[in-house]
């Protein structure tokens, strides 16, 4: 076949395709049904579209069919309409991969235990759709990862169908932007970037996202490009959130208010954005999208140190609130062996369930390994698991406030009675900067 006519063969099936996605005909995949994925099915079944659901935990499955929503970003009236409508489904079968015609790929990309990128939930999901891609197909890769991915990795997993990206098939990547517990911006109107193989995979990839959301979709030259402003938006927060924490650190040591600081810099109304510090980074992209980059970078003999260095001073925070932990209860006359500490929330960012890399984790392992007793309470997080044992959390009331040698506010739930935690805690220590108070005559701050 020449050129000319795999041209129009790929403008054929293009066309055919972008009509079934303007009529809400197409039938949609959704790879992956976690803090990304199942938001995005949603988003696609209730502007019409019928979606098929792909997960290895049969668990997720039975809770999607029945209706059972587990992720806070989705409304729960809003699962329950679109499984009974029937215009959404889950399985974990993925022939039927043969009968969608669009699908997107959201699944987990964490680091390996060497800080490198671990794709091979990628490549298994791309090996599986690979078996049943059909001529005319739209695959996008919406997980965050390293540039190259989608050329080097996804692409010839695809073609070894036999199909030809951007003839047969089509390919896209379109970085995800979930900002879990983000009450103005949400799966549907925050801006998508898109970038395909090809300009008409580019297309086909854009005319699914405006069909579905109504946040502009932005559209770049290649999937790398997608790729890299992905990195570069979670970087820039990583780099600017660690010189934050580094002035903390050392308006402790002078005895500044590092809040009343930052406070004051951004009365200027020009060249300065307010960064907040806190005792870590946690989720699934601040503290480890940047980590794809400096691995990718060692591939062109180029050592990310800007990256590197705010990583390691980010990684330091839960350290230095367990050094300032030690620091407060010696002026009590206590040490951190045999204290009872108490955390108050475990969840990474405040009114959310998600504990992923949650700063706090580390925080509890540290105290634990110096002997402390640690409990804690987080509305959102009840329990959790962490390195093979269950933690259980206790109800926040006076009589644990005052049983515990000193109270950490480690994430600022809206949820929390703060009138109760000041009332009751003999000492405080407010890593958020949530308490506004001057009467607590034992508080401390970050």
């Amino acid at each position: 076949m020449s050129i000319i006519e795999n041209t129009l063969e790929a403008e054929k099936l293009s066309a055919a395709l972008i009509k079934k996605l303007e009529m809400k005909t197409a039938k949609i995949g959704v790879v992956g049904l976690g803090y990304v994925g199942l938001p995005l099915a949603v988003e696609k079944a209730k502007v019409g579209y019928k979606v098929i659901g792909f997960d290895v935990q049969e668990e997720r499955v039975r809770q999607v069919n029945g209706g059972i929503n587990y992720i806070g970003d989705v409304v729960d009236e809003d699962l329950i309409a679109m499984t009974a409508s029937g215009r959404m489904r889950a399985t974990i079968d993925y022939s039927y991969i043969l009968d969608v015609d669009a699908v997107t790929i959201c699944v987990p990309t964490p680091l390996d235990v060497h800080q490198q990128p671990d794709i091979t939930y990628v490549e298994s999901s791309a090996k599986e759709i690979a078996k049943y891609l059909h001529p005319g197909m739209l695959v996008v890769l919406e997980s965050t990862t390293y540039p190259g991915t989608t050329e080097e990795v996804v692409k010839p997993i695809l073609e070894q169908s036999g199909l030809r990206c951007g003839h047969d098939f089509f390919l896209a990547y379109s970085p995800e932007r979930v900002d879990p517990g983000n009450k103005s911006f949400n799966t549907k109107n925050t801006p998508k970037v898109v970038g395909g193989m090809t300009p008409v995979c580019t297309k086909v990839a854009s005319s699914m996202y405006r069909n579905v959301l109504e946040g502009e979709v932005h559209e770049v030259s290649t999937p790398s490009v997608a790729e890299m402003e992905k990195i570069l938006e979670n970087t820039f927060r990583n780099i600017n959130i660690a010189l934050a924490n580094e002035m903390a650190i050392l308006c402790h040591k002078m005895g500044i208010d590092v809040w009343e600081v930052i406070d004051a810099a951004k009365t200027k109304p020009y060249g300065f954005m307010a960064f907040y510090p806190g005792p870590g980074l946690g989720g699934h992209c601040i503290p480890i999208d940047p980590f794809y980059l400096t691995w990718k970078a060692r591939e062109y003999n180029y050592h990310t140190r800007l990256i590197e260095t705010a990583g390691e001073i980010n990684n330091y925070m839960p350290d230095f609130v367990v050094e300032r932990i030690g620091e407060i209860l010696n002026n009590e006359g206590k040490p951190i062996n045999g204290s009872t500490i108490y955390l108050l929330g475990v969840a990474y960012k405040k009114d959310i369930d998600d504990y992923r890399e949650s700063p706090v984790l580390n925080i509890i392992q540290l105290l634990q390994n110096k002997g402390a007793h640690v409990m804690f309470s987080d509305p959102h997080v009840p329990s959790f698991k962490s390195g093979g044992s269950i933690y259980h959390g206790v109800e926040l009331n006076a009589e644990n406030l005052q049983n515990a040698d000193i109270v950490v506010l480690t994430t600022d739930h809206k949820a929390f009675d703060y009138n109760l935690i000041e009332d009751h805690s003999k000492v405080l220590f407010d890593t958020r900067n949530k308490v506004q108070t001057k009467k607590h005559s034992k508080f401390h701050k970050l």
